[in-house]
């Protein structure tokens, strides 16, 4: 009996001590639903993906300008008795028992007045409307928990400048600039009080998770104390993309998301510096989840641009519109994967991009097209790939972080359009986490 009892004590120990299994969070953004044609994405097309996925996330929820309460930003989508688009997503747990699923707010979804997200942090009554609305929103639907996308300000971008322009910034930096956030130390001091708020409220109720997402450019030293909320959370979802886009650098063409610093380029706009912060900062690292974008960032090429197409290359603003997401400046993975596969010779077809990938695995995959003769725009596209995603989730592994998230499902090959595979980007992110 002694033996029969170190045997079990000593498997137990073996398993408590073997590493939590990766997450792969997978954030479906609901607009998604009102789109056309091949983009609309609606909850049964979810159901190839919920497999991969150890949480699903709901983007978004919004805050109410004059009450401070947390609200579903479409109303006939989300909670009308017609779709009720909440209740039909977290019944997928029915089907898929140890899916968590989470309701997010703000996610930069929420355009309706966003300085009231500062506002909020800065009074005690309207956090605890805030807290008090959002649990019961997500009780009432059956989610699993929330998770803060917080509409922070946002760093603002590098601009480029002549030598005059970038001598007389050198100037006006000897004499201070001005912050982005006049009162950023108590929208920080704020923010940890409703983390601490919002955990004390959703731990009365039984396995409700808080998750904080971290939205790209971010100045992450300002808004979040670190120490402070760490242990209040569950995950930390960083999405480290985004840091190049051609609305925040209309001249400039560049890598959106490289993992490590490509040469010659600032320090801190890469993933590995974002997940370097938060593991010196003191977050434990698997509480640390990197995000992978499945859309592409695009820019307009012109006769300035280099016939290279190596980044950076000057760009003349957004690149023309995807057939299916209809956005200026953005293409889902099967609209870029669809102007890499088109025949070149069919008449009246644009010339397909040139796909350049990296051997480096460092900085990431990039596409483009040269202006034509004719004065056609040219195209230069930042994005990943099953290959890239794979190996930033191969770096996640590395770093012993918590895992991955795909931000959005939406965006990725969800039809199968490319090679017959549906959700090709998280497959490849999940087989390598």
């Amino acid at each position: 009996m002694r033996s029969l009892i170190t045997f079990f004590s000593v498997l137990a120990l073996a398993f408590a001590n073997q590493p939590n299994p990766s997450k792969v969070i997978c954030y479906y953004d609901s607009k998604s639903y009102v789109r056309e044609s091949q983009a609309r994405m609606l909850p049964m097309d979810l159901d190839p993906a919920l497999s991969f996925c150890t949480h699903l996330v709901y983007g978004y929820a919004g805050i109410q300008p004059d009450t401070f309460k947390m609200v579903p930003l479409n109303e006939n989508l989300d909670v009308d008795k017609t779709h009720a688009n909440y209740r039909t997503i977290t019944n997928f747990k029915s089907k898929y028992p140890g899916l968590k699923v989470l309701l997010s707010i703000g996610g930069d979804a929420d355009v309706d007045e966003t300085l009231k997200y500062n506002v909020l942090l800065e009074s005690p009554q309207s956090r605890t409307a805030f807290v008090n609305s959002g649990v019961l929103l997500a009780e009432q639907h059956g989610f699993d928990g929330i998770d803060l996308a917080w509409q922070f300000a946002r760093i603002k971008p590098k601009k480029i400048r002549s030598t005059w322009g970038s001598i007389w910034h050198g100037i006006k930096k000897t004499f201070g600039t001005t912050p982005v956030d006049e009162k950023e130390a108590e929208h920080r001091e704020g923010f940890t009080a409703l983390v601490r708020e919002m955990k004390q409220a959703l731990s009365v109720k039984p396995n409700m998770q808080l998750s904080i997402t971290v939205l790209p450019n971010v100045n992450a030293s300002i808004y979040y104390d670190v120490p402070a909320i760490i242990n209040l959370v569950d995950i930390v979802n960083l999405q480290a993309f985004d840091y190049n886009t051609p609305y925040r650098n209309p001249k400039e063409a560049d890598y959106t998301a490289p993992t490590y610093k490509p040469q010659n380029r600032n320090e801190l706009l890469n993933v590995d510096s974002a997940v370097s912060y938060w593991l010196t900062a003191g977050a434990p690292s698997n509480k640390i989840v990197v995000a992978i974008a499945t859309f592409a960032r695009t820019w307009k090429l012109d006769s300035e641009s280099e016939i290279s197409g190596v980044p950076p290359l000057h760009a003349d603003g957004p690149g023309e519109a995807g057939p299916y997401t209809k956005t200026e400046g953005l293409l889902s993975y099967p609209e870029v994967c669809a102007k890499l596969i088109n025949p070149n010779h069919q008449k009246g077809m644009r010339p397909h991009l040139r796909k350049v990938t990296d051997p480096s695995k460092r900085f990431g995959t990039y596409a483009f097209r040269l202006p034509d003769d004719n004065g056609e725009a040219g195209l230069w596209v930042s994005y990943e790939d099953p290959d890239t995603a794979g190996q930033k989730a191969s770096y996640v592994k590395s770093k012993n972080l918590g895992g991955i998230s795909i931000v959005d499902l939406s965006l990725d090959d969800f039809r199968g359009l490319c090679t017959g595979d549906k959700y090709p980007i998280l497959r490849a992110a999940k087989y390598r986490s």
